[in-house]
């Protein structure tokens, strides 16, 4: 037999949760997603690596709120409000990383991370793959926030962040909403927003669907949890 001394062991590729899930980072099984792990994680990881002004770190919770009030203002459907909440999702595990280095590492963490959000989307009762119409509504909501976030807390002149993020129009956001707020208090308001939404996709009965209804990637119609 071929000797195996000096054999290299695989190496890990799952993280362990507080909750006690293991979560495969290359094959995520949606039934290892829990929505306190998310919580958790998303209101530790700062945006903006950290650079931003105020005593706390501004974290992608606080971020996520705000899209999804963004997008709430124009979208009564709850799957999609959901989705705008869960829009970040991934970092919970991956971290958020900013879009220069995005850039750097390619298709393969973009891989990563979208087998990530699809079995986000996959636990609590969404498609795994958003229609167009619902992605671009919560891509541009995402964009109004990074906007703020970049002129208010991330030291962007006005010109530089519409630059890269474009203006924000006539989107209304209360300044007082960009303040950075303590982790634990993120956390709760995040699994607050959650529990509601998640009520509401829980007693809808097919709920008009403004932006798109259309089959998923599967080719099934999307469903609201039930």
């Amino acid at each position: 037999m071929p000797s195996r001394k000096g054999a290299k062991a695989a190496p890990r590729v799952w993280q362990r949760m507080l909750s006690g899930r293991r979560l495969d980072l290359l094959d995520p099984s949606p039934l290892d997603v829990e929505i306190s792990d998310i919580a958790h994680g998303l209101a530790r990881v700062a945006r903006w690596n950290g650079q931003t002004r105020g005593d706390f770190a501004f974290s992608v919770a606080q971020h996520s709120l705000i899209v999804e009030e963004i997008v709430a203002a124009k979208e009564p459907d709850p799957r999609w409000r959901m989705a705008a909440l869960l829009h970040d999702g991934p970092e919970y595990v991956v971290g958020d990383m900013i879009s220069p280095f995005k850039a750097v590492m390619g298709g393969d963490y973009k891989a990563v991370e979208k087998r990530l959000q699809a079995a986000i989307h996959l636990r609590f009762g969404l498609p795994g793959h958003l229609p167009p119409a619902v992605e671009k509504a919560i891509k541009a909501a995402d964009r109004i926030s990074a906007y703020f976030e970049a002129t208010l807390l991330a030291g962007f002149a006005a010109r530089e962040a519409a630059k890269f993020f474009g203006e924000p129009g006539n989107a209304a956001c209360e300044r007082e909403a960009f303040t950075p707020r303590p982790a634990r208090e993120m956390e709760a308001a995040f699994l607050a927003r959650f529990a509601a939404l998640d009520a509401e996709l829980t007693g809808a009965r097919g709920p008009a669907c403004r932006l798109a209804d259309q089959p998923d990637a599967q080719g099934s119609p999307a469903a609201s949890k039930s």
